[in-house]
């Protein structure tokens, strides 16, 4: 197990605690409980802008009153940011609108229309949406299942590479059982996935992790190997799943553990687990698509 240890260094701590601060400093100013402000769901894409290459981040919210947010930003690849919606939560009595910004060789354009959206219980809007990300009437994104509409209103036309899906991270909360949903390549299937772990008041806690309802790993002595790697298969796939629960094990305050699944792994195993690392710029690492979950304990 010593190799396993080794792969995360101090760099998985420096995760846990970044995502442990942010939730502290959130929560101080929303005045909410622990770990409340913490309900966000965010996905990154790679794009090409006239063939140069893009990054977009989507980021849906969900306040302490069920007050819905949404955050679209555009970013070259050097991280200088092209254009930005926000639809803030006490603001998304605006739910359909746009936003543009002539940058030095076309004009970018974010559409978005949530006036009729549903949501569930999570963050993001379930149907009856659309975000759309233009670029000199070229569809650059399009998310939701309002495609038509969507192409009406911008009067854009389909791009001629397809965007890559490339990082999610999602915020789950549970007090042994935590789940999540992902599609790890863009022709499978969507998989659900459950980690259960209880590490209160026992000797020996142990960390399962299921994926449609079939058991995939199982970690005992969890006290000893509270950060590792293993590699699953899923849809024919390698799937390296990293995890860190020490904060679960030791920490006296309310805080989170951190999971990522992470197709096309590295050789050695081993990879930086600083999330602007993983989150900005894992593609041209050829790190594959990579799923990050704060899993956070409620009391």
């Amino acid at each position: 197990m010593r190799r396993d240890l080794s792969c995360f260094g101090e760099s998985s701590v420096q995760i846990a605690n970044a995502a442990s601060s942010s939730s502290s400093s959130t929560t101080a100013r929303g005045g909410g409980g622990k770990g409340a402000a913490q309900n966000q769901v965010s996905c990154l894409y790679q794009a090409r802008l006239s063939g140069r290459p893009c990054m977009i981040s989507v980021t849906w919210s969900k306040g302490l009153a069920g007050m819905q947010g949404l955050s679209v930003a555009v970013d070259d690849p050097c991280g200088q940011c092209l254009c930005k919606a926000d639809v803030k939560p006490w603001l998304f009595s605006k739910k359909k609108g746009s936003k543009s910004l002539t940058a030095s060789d076309g004009k970018i354009e974010i559409f978005w229309d949530i006036s009729g959206a549903k949501f569930g219980p999570g963050p993001e809007p379930l149907e009856g949406f659309y975000v759309t990300v233009v670029f000199d009437r070229e569809m650059v994104l399009l998310l939701g299942d309002m495609k038509k509409d969507a192409y009406r209103k911008t009067c854009a036309i389909r791009p001629a590479l397809s965007t890559l899906f490339l990082a999610r991270k999602e915020h789950i909360h549970g007090k042994k059982i935590y789940s999540a949903k992902a599609q790890f390549c863009g022709s499978g299937q969507c998989h659900d996935i459950v980690i259960e772990c209880d590490s209160v008041g026992l000797k020996d806690p142990c960390l399962e992790i299921r994926i449609d309802k079939r058991p995939v790993m199982q970690v005992k002595r969890l006290a000893w190997k509270f950060r590792g790697n293993q590699t699953i298969m899923v849809d024919g796939l390698p799937v390296e799943v990293f995890w860190d629960v020490h904060s679960w094990l030791f920490s006296s305050t309310a805080s989170n553990a951190v999971f990522m699944f992470q197709t096309c792994p590295a050789p050695e195993k081993s990879i930086p687990w600083m999330y602007s690392q993983i989150f900005r710029g894992s593609q041209s690492q050829g790190l594959g698509f990579s799923l990050i979950l704060y899993a956070w304990k409620i009391e």
